[in-house]
């Protein structure tokens, strides 16, 4: 029997370091984690995860990508292929308070979703931001689509809501906690609603590179398929411009 586990290594393709950033609050910043286990043997598997931020700011403005992406095979059949797809602007009004319109797209064809898009206006609030901790909320006001994979002709167009937060605490110099939560739901229907959690460590091995572990949770309360929830545990090499 042949067993070949491959885990943890990261790609970034764009510059700017992290140390530039920090003497820049303009700079370009990238965060990329990325993913990859095989197994060969008795069993044949392969997964793949990427998990990337970047961010710009010039004066009051600043923007944000992120792209979330899981992909998964067992004995060459697909059982996972999802992605997610944000990009935020933020206006500053104050160091605390921000404008902020939020545009999203994800797609998670085992869920039964061909497509969930969404968009619209809402507040960032800094609750916490110091030396070692930062805690950063949002709420949204949204309009969303959700298009169903099995059946291409249903589509639910709602208005609806999100709210998010933000969590990073360091813990120790080279040793880094993060929490991302959303909440994402319809008026019309308080049935219809979704959550999203991130949970994860992250070590330095240097300026650029850490090692890290985090566990995501995504739950559907009115799937399109047989289950409310998909979870989601990698180890991941994480490199930071």
């Amino acid at each position: 029997m042949k067993k070949i586990i491959l885990s943890a290594f990261a790609l970034s393709a764009l510059t700017i370091s992290a140390q530039a950033a920090d003497k820049n609050p303009d700079a370009l910043v990238t965060h990329t984690e990325m993913g990859y286990i095989q197994t060969d043997g008795n069993t044949k598997t392969k997964t793949f995860n990427l998990d990337a931020n970047v961010k710009k700011a010039w004066g009051k403005h600043q923007t944000s990508l992120k792209l979330d992406g899981q992909y998964g095979s067992a004995d060459d059949v697909e059982v996972k292929n999802k992605y997610l797809i944000e990009v935020n602007y933020d206006y500053s009004f104050t160091q605390i308070l921000a404008f902020n319109y939020l545009a999203g797209y994800k797609s998670d064809r085992y869920a039964g979703f061909a497509y969930q898009a969404y968009t619209g206006p809402g507040l960032k609030y800094q609750a916490i931001k110091n030396d070692a901790h930062d805690l950063s909320l949002n709420g949204n006001i949204l309009y969303s689509s959700d298009k169903s994979y099995t059946q291409p002709r249903d589509t639910n167009n709602y208005s609806g809501y999100r709210a998010a937060l933000v969590y990073g605490w360091d813990i120790l110099k080279n040793l880094k906690f993060t929490q991302e939560a959303s909440f994402r739901g319809s008026f019309e229907d308080s049935s219809n609603y979704f959550a999203h959690s991130k949970t994860a460590f992250a070590s330095k091995l240097s300026d650029m590179f850490s090692a890290g572990i985090s566990y995501k949770l995504d739950y559907v309360n009115k799937p399109l398929a047989a289950k409310t929830t998909d979870s989601t545990f990698t180890f991941n090499l994480i490199m930071d411009y």
